[in-house]
């Protein structure tokens, strides 16, 4: 119930809209009690009397009830749904704005599917839970209360029959109620996982058509469908019993008054209005226990939706900005030092990814890091960013720990073009200024000449042409280029490169490195597969399972490191042989 407190309190100023539905709810309610009492009026008094004068008076006081009872339930209506679609869109925007609080870590253990779901189907939930729950939520109770008084008022014995059957029916629904709650959980993980295959085939429909794989495809998605089909007929096929039980229940109380009425009605101890009145009142108020059973199934739902949604609120991002006035402080200089630095994903990995790493890298220097698949090259860059944070030791940049600035600072001197780098929908020049929103046209030109977006800049319609869903539209060399440009905007102190060029050819990489070296007091990382990508940095750094293996120049490494050697052997003889580097093929 703590979770559902906490959502409950970004209703906000919808509060006021469910307290005037509430009241509304409850006038509608007792506009129509009123009308059996009325309708019971007529018939044992007009109409036994034959008193039109009654019959006329006590039928125009019914049509103002139920005129009444009709006016209250559309400003119900009107307020429910105000409430429900506006604490539904905060809902959704507290997500949001939360996950973009989360670090990699965070990320890590939520798979996107699923986040997808919590902000859009577990959120119509509740939205479904207050706009069809709300109502008879406020009305049952008021509805049974008031009811069971007026029916106990009209006639004790024949009320009599109410406290024998509702003892039934709340057994009948707390039995329902317990077996389907788990189930509704097990309901939203299968309507993640049919979201997981959905996403994923659509993402990946190119790859999907060129290695002919539809049928594959296919048949992935019908089992995903089919088991949220089945849990889905498991879930509700026993969440609709309550119906058959509440309307057995009913006849039963039914023919029973009726029994009893009549034998009284024989005997001259009841009225035919009053039996009729009364079976008003039996109704209203086996409908209204129905009504309390669908609202214990509904919130049962909703209280799966609202456990997955607080999860998502409550995920405590693994990465925080430090308090204190000098962590608004910039960097004073790109210079890069790891101390005995330790890193694993998750605290309780086996192994590190990376181990006991000591390098320091010079302010304004250009730097190569070489190393093989898993070797922990991109994990070492991500501590410099603070995507991460190291398990052991300390990153510095500009002398200071990166866990002394703010996160927006040090995100803004440090500039990653991460290796799934990708575009948003909307014009290249939107795409770019993410690097700087206040860029001019000159600046993002300057920025696409030193990334060569400029080669094919007029072919997609100039900074103006418009870019698809994740950079739809260009080639991945492309891609590569226009992310390289919008990093470029940052002016960052340190620059770093995760293997941004792999997809580019090596002569438009030589003339990228060539623009990037004249870029001054810039400290640039460059992580490439290709040797001749960082043979003519000021520094080469080699990783080797998590570990610094060795730090030269190109002809120092190149005269006395067999791992350097057996690298550059592969790829310069590779490219001899074969026309393209070894790691390329």
């Amino acid at each position: 119930m703590r979770e559902l407190r906490r959502l409950l309190g970004y209703l906000g100023p919808y509060r006021r809209d469910l307290l005037i539905a509430a009241v509304m709810i409850i006038l509608e309610t007792a506009f129509e009690m009123v009308i059996p009492v009325l309708m019971a009026d007529i018939i044992d008094v007009g109409v036994a009397n034959r008193d039109v004068a009654v019959i006329l008076q006590r039928g125009i006081q019914m049509g103002v009830c139920a005129l009444l009872a009709l006016a209250t339930g559309l400003l119900y209506a009107r307020f429910t749904a105000r409430a429900a679609y506006g604490w539904g869109a905060n809902i959704r925007e507290a997500q949001f704005e939360r996950v973009q609080k989360y670090a990699f870590s965070n990320l890590d253990k939520f798979e996107t599917s699923s986040l997808v779901t919590r902000m859009t189907t577990d959120v119509t939930v509740l939205q479904n839970t207050v706009n069809g729950g709300y109502r008879p939520l406020v009305r049952s109770p008021v509805m049974l209360v008031m009811g069971v008084g007026l029916s106990f008022w009209m006639n004790p014995r024949l009320a009599l029959v109410f406290l024998v059957c509702a003892p039934v029916l709340g057994g009948v629904l707390f039995v329902i109620v317990r077996r389907v709650a788990p189930m509704y959980g097990r309901l939203q993980k299968a309507v993640d996982r049919l979201n997981n295959v959905v996403q994923e085939g659509l993402t990946a429909i190119r790859a999907v058509k060129a290695f002919v794989r539809g049928e594959y495809e296919e048949e992935k998605f019908q089992g995903v469908n089919s088991e949220l089909m089945e849990t889905s007929q498991r879930t509700f096929r026993l969440a609709v019993l309550n119906l058959p039980v509440f309307q057995l229940s009913m006849y039963v109380a039914a023919l029973s008054i009726l029994w009893i009425g009549g034998r009284m009605i024989i005997e001259g101890r009841l009225g035919v209005g009053s039996l009729t009145g009364f079976m008003s009142y039996v109704l209203l108020i086996m409908n209204s226990l129905m009504m309390i059973s669908n609202v214990f199934l509904l919130l049962t739902r909703a209280l799966t939706s609202v456990g997955r949604i607080a999860e998502v609120l409550d995920e405590e991002p693994f990465i925080a900005n430090p308090a204190g006035d000098l962590a608004t402080a910039v960097p004073a200089d790109g210079s890069i030092e790891f101390r005995d630095v330790s890193f694993k994903y998750r605290a309780d990995a086996a192994e590190d990814v990376l181990e006991h790493i000591d390098l320091r890298i010079e302010s304004g220097s250009t730097v190569g890091i070489l190393g093989g698949t898993g070797s922990g090259k991109s994990s070492l860059v991500q501590l410099i960013a603070r995507l991460y944070d190291a398990t052991e030791g300390a990153v510095l940049v500009g002398g200071r720990d990166v866990r002394d600035y703010d996160l927006a600072t040090l995100r803004d001197a440090v500039g990653i073009v991460l290796q799934k780098n990708v575009l948003f929908t909307g014009t290249v020049r939107e795409n770019l200024q993410w690097g700087n929103p206040r860029a001019s046209d000159d600046g993002l030109l300057a920025a696409c000449r030193a990334a060569c977006v400029d080669e094919f800049l007029d072919r997609i319609g100039g900074l103006d042409g418009e870019l698809g869903q994740g950079g739809a539209g260009v080639s991945g060399g492309q891609k590569q280029r226009l992310c390289i440009a919008r990093t470029l905007l940052k002016h960052p102190r340190v620059l770093i490169f995760d293997d941004s060029t792999s997809a580019v050819d090596m002569a438009t990489d030589a003339k990228i490195r060539e623009h990037i070296a004249r870029i001054p007091n810039t400290t640039v990382l460059i992580i490439a597969q290709r040797i001749t990508s960082v043979m003519h940095t000021d520094q080469i750094v080699i990783l080797e399972d998590g570990r610094v293996h060795a730090v030269g120049t190109h002809e120092s490494l190149l005269a006395g490191d067999p791992i350097y050697q057996e690298i550059y052997a592969s790829q310069m003889k590779g490219g001899e042989d074969h026309g393209v580097p070894a790691t390329e093929c």
